[in-house]
């Protein structure tokens, strides 16, 4: 609600962010363009949790991404494990999202992540792979995409993968960027990781190589 947005706000704006840091803000599109008028002129940057592939039409409930950026929002998360899951999005509709988004100037937090009992069956690789390899082929800027890898089975359970678990996936995904696009991208390309992330366990799986 907005008095708990209004404390989340004056929270981060307490606090200086470190050079070459990218703080993004997340909030349900109804408070989307409150949100940015809060931080505008700011250094945090504020994003919609997800977008439509088509710029209009008769699509009843969703927001596109030209609405997204005409309130002054400049990113977007797609593909999000919840929208997998919940609204049953394919591989294909994110990747028309992604690249529908990026057309219309928006950067893009791209979601990717397996479920408990794909991990279980060792499938993990194959489902980031899946989900990425969609998604390839629609990005021409790189530079406006970040990664974020989240295990199902981690986001508000509790439970969180091992740095080495996660630094095991970014690690791969890496490998994924260079043999399918290209090194340079490989090696410049923010990925980050999500799924019960707090203040104890932050600085360790920061410290890994690839995430």
């Amino acid at each position: 609600d907005l008095k708990s947005i209004d404390e989340l706000i004056s929270t981060l704006l307490q606090h200086p962010i470190p050079a070459q840091t990218d703080v993004v803000v997340s909030p349900p599109s109804v408070y989307l363009q409150y949100v940015v008028g809060k931080l505008e002129g700011g250094h945090i940057g504020v994003s919609a949790q997800n977008c439509y592939k088509e710029n209009k039409g008769p699509f009843t409930g969703e927001i596109s991404a030209e609405m997204v950026k005409d309130v002054g929002a400049k990113w977007v998360l797609v593909g999000h494990s919840e929208r997998r899951r919940v609204f049953l999005e394919t591989d294909e509709l994110v990747s028309e999202k992604v690249s529908h988004a990026l057309c219309v100037g928006l950067r893009v937090i791209l979601c990717v992540g397996e479920e408990k009992e794909e991990r279980k069956a060792g499938q993990t690789q194959e489902v980031v792979f899946r989900q990425l390899s969609a998604c390839i082929g629609k990005i021409q800027k790189w530079e406006n995409v970040v990664i974020a890898y989240e295990p199902v089975w981690a986001i508000g359970t509790g439970e969180t993968a091992t740095p080495d678990q996660a630094q095991e996936v970014h690690k791969f995904i890496r490998e994924l960027l260079a043999e399918k696009v290209s090194p340079e991208v490989a090696a410049s390309q923010l990925i980050i990781y999500g799924g019960s992330v707090n203040a104890e366990n932050c600085v360790e799986l920061a410290a890994q190589k690839d995430i």
